[in-house]
């Protein structure tokens, strides 16, 4: 099974991921977490490129294709061949990103954006995606409490609004697929819920 957790910043994602794993490995799955952009030598590389503040210029577009580059590399590289073992992989992130921030966040074309994840991923749909849902502002507090910005989280607040408007909109669209949690709850009560629907999922 393929699941991934995606959120606005500060969602909490991060922090969930490794006790998640470590709560499915103690009842036997065979689990495997990573991340995007990243999960590979080559993704690592071209993630340091997209966060770096030094790279303000970047057009959206480049954006958008250095993040397709990360997923093709890490779909075929890690993704397939993981899957193909009957393992659950988990990603903290995944296209949905994506087409939050450089489709809805950048206000690109919706259908150009979906065209290059497509070819990316080479249709590789997650099984169960769950959506870590913040208000904004309480999200980018967090974040800016944890660590120092990367060049996505200095984008306005403007901008995360449309990313998350996006999220809420991509749930819309596919309910079957998404799951959404309230991120704004205590961390245990996120960490319990977040559980409890991989463990539903699993099971059916």
């Amino acid at each position: 099974m393929f699941i991934t957790l995606e959120g606005p910043e500060g969602s909490g994602k991060t922090s969930h991921l490794p006790p998640l794993v470590e709560f499915l490995r103690e009842r036997g799955y065979s689990v495997f977490p990573t991340r995007e952009p990243g999960g590979t030598s080559i993704g690592e590389q071209i993630r340091a490129v997209i966060h770096d503040l030094k790279n303000a210029e970047m057009h959206p577009r480049t954006e958008t294709l250095l993040y397709q580059a990360a997923r093709a590399q890490i779909v075929e590289e890690v993704i397939k061949p993981r899957l193909a073992r009957g393992e659950v992989v988990i990603s903290d992130r995944y296209f949905d990103s994506t087409i939050a921030y450089q489709g809805y966040g950048h206000g690109q074309d919706l259908e150009q954006v979906r065209q290059l994840v497509r070819y990316a991923t080479g249709g590789l749909m997650p099984d169960l995606t769950i959506l870590l849902d913040i208000d904004v502002e309480l999200g980018l507090q967090r974040k800016s409490r944890q660590q120092e910005w990367n060049r996505l989280e200095a984008y306005t607040v403007e901008f995360h609004q449309r990313v998350r408007a996006g999220y809420l909109e991509l749930v819309r669209q596919e309910p079957h697929r998404w799951r959404v949690v309230d991120a704004s709850q205590a961390w245990q009560v996120v960490q319990q819920t977040l559980r409890e629907l991989v463990c539903q999922a699993l099971k059916s």
